[in-house]
């Protein structure tokens, strides 16, 4: 039997462990590299060749939509679940652009990975079961129907980035400005992770002034 191997992108030992333990507990899955962060990650992904690469969507100190970025790139054939997000509209649209084609929220029990894992190497693409219906047409317009790749970096900044940057201009931590716009913290430190590259500059600081200019 040819089994779907797996990329695990987790930087919780514990967890990293426990998932790994669990898919290798079927015959069909396989673990075949684990990594806690992005340049380990393609390392370990050029060696062990995943079909799927199951990555934590809340690292702690990692840019979560960045490293999809970056590993579609790299590996656009390998296919991408993101796992512990929590269900909002806008953090699904965006993997999804970046490249995710699952989702594995923080209350999906082991059965909901599992099904996840299965069905998005046999071609699926597995939203939450609670996501389902009208936002499922939203996704498939802003994401499938663009081909699923990342969008291309240029100057012209996205509405949500120009939301960022005002309220970055406001004095706005991470945190109060992903409470003011309802996304997650780290869906907020990657689009100030985008919104530098976009500009070429290297702090909120200059973000501010560019923006006051």
């Amino acid at each position: 039997m040819l089994k779907i191997r797996v990329l695990l992108v987790e930087d919780n030992r514990m967890l990293r462990d426990g998932i790994t333990a669990m898919i290798n507990g079927h015959g069909d899955l396989m673990v075949a590299g684990v990594s806690d962060g992005l340049e380990d990650a393609v390392v370990k992904a050029r060696t062990a060749k995943p079909h799927l690469m199951l990555i934590n969507l809340g690292l702690d100190s990692q840019e979560s939509l960045s490293i999809v970025t970056t590993m579609k790139a790299e590996f656009p054939l390998v296919k991408i679940v993101g796992m512990g997000l929590g269900a909002t509209q806008s953090d699904i649209r965006e993997f999804v652009q970046a490249g995710t084609v699952g989702f594995i929220l923080k209350n999906a029990t082991p059965d909901d990975m599992l099904r996840t894992i299965r069905g998005v190497a046999a071609g699926e693409m597995v939203l939450p079961p609670t996501m389902t219906g009208s936002l499922f047409f939203q996704v498939v317009e802003h994401g499938l129907a663009r081909g699923n790749h990342a969008p291309k970096a240029d100057t012209r900044m996205t509405q949500r980035e120009k939301e960022v940057t005002a309220l970055i201009v406001d004095g706005m931590s991470n945190k109060e400005i992903a409470s003011t716009l309802n996304i997650a913290t780290f869906t907020v430190k990657s689009h100030v992770h985008n919104i530098l590259e976009k500009l070429a500059l290297h702090s909120r600081l200059q973000i501010a002034n560019h923006a006051r200019s």
